[in-house]
């Protein structure tokens, strides 16, 4: 699109970027780093139109020089809206973002809302989301090729309606019961060990399985156990020493260690 004489500028802190701030370029804006607060006041001029913000690079474990505090106070300042995307996070209510005076939050519809994995949700300032909406399907803006089918919008807006509904707690327990199942039943092979490990950030909220093995013992690499999981039966997608029960449904953790202890027991002998 030919933005000249737009606000066409987004200010993006550089541990922020990502492959997917593609999509905020592609809309004629331009990106313009920045590292510190000072960096962030210098870079406001009668162009800017959003700061983005990645919700996961906000955690304070890389050491970051700018909080969401601060790009509150300096967004509110200039008159210029934050977006966070929060994709991957857990869809708290009440919105811890929004309570922060964030003007835009975006979340996938289909992580931990369990929805339709085409759709998202934005949620913030009523005339922003408006204008989104004037730009997305059924209408004829930019947006248009990329829409979403009434059926996708009424699954994720169940998923909100489910979410406040849902045993959190109940949830966290089946996944560490899955968890410590498939470790358990992964105990008798030689150098295998496991461990569950939890979330540190914001984004991805749940436990993980991490299988370790002495490759000289096991002959096999993660990347041959990926393979011969996604080959098998039945078909079973992991990173090939790493488990994430958020997609299982109780009963899937019977055939998944089964499948492991096929396979990790065979490179054993």
């Amino acid at each position: 699109p030919d933005t000249r004489g737009m606000k066409n500028e987004c200010i993006i802190p550089t541990n922020h970027r990502t492959g997917f701030d593609r999509s905020i370029r592609m809309v004629g804006v331009k990106i313009i780093e920045v590292d510190t607060l000072e960096e962030m006041e210098a870079a406001i001029n009668s162009r800017t139109s959003m700061i983005f913000v990645l919700g996961r690079s906000l955690d304070g474990e890389r050491g970051e020089s700018l909080t969401l505090e601060d790009m509150v106070r300096i967004g509110k300042k200039h008159d210029i809206p934050l977006l966070v995307d929060a994709s991957a996070e857990r869809f708290d209510c009440p919105n811890p973002y929004i309570k922060a005076g964030v003007d835009l939050v975006a979340y996938s519809g289909g992580k931990h809302l369990f929805g339709p994995q085409c759709t998202g949700l934005l949620l913030g300032r009523k005339d922003l989301v408006q204008a989104a909406a004037r730009n997305m399907a059924p209408n004829g803006g930019f947006g248009r090729p990329m829409k979403v089918g009434k059926e996708e919008i009424l699954g994720v807006l169940a998923a909100c309606d489910a979410w406040v509904k849902r045993d959190h707690d109940a949830e966290w327990k089946e996944w560490e019961r899955m968890l410590n199942y498939i470790a358990g039943k992964l105990e008798g092979i030689p150098t295998v060990t496991t461990e569950i490990v939890l979330p540190q950030g914001r984004s991805n909220y749940y436990p993980k399985l991490l299988i370790n093995w002495d490759q000289n013992s096991v002959k096999i690499t993660p990347r041959e156990v990926t393979s011969q999981l996604e080959n098998g039966v039945p078909r079973i997608s992991s990173a090939g020493n790493r488990i994430i029960p958020v997609t299982m449904v109780t009963g899937e953790e019977k055939p998944v260690a089964h499948r492991f202890y096929e396979i990790l027991s065979a490179a054993s002998k």
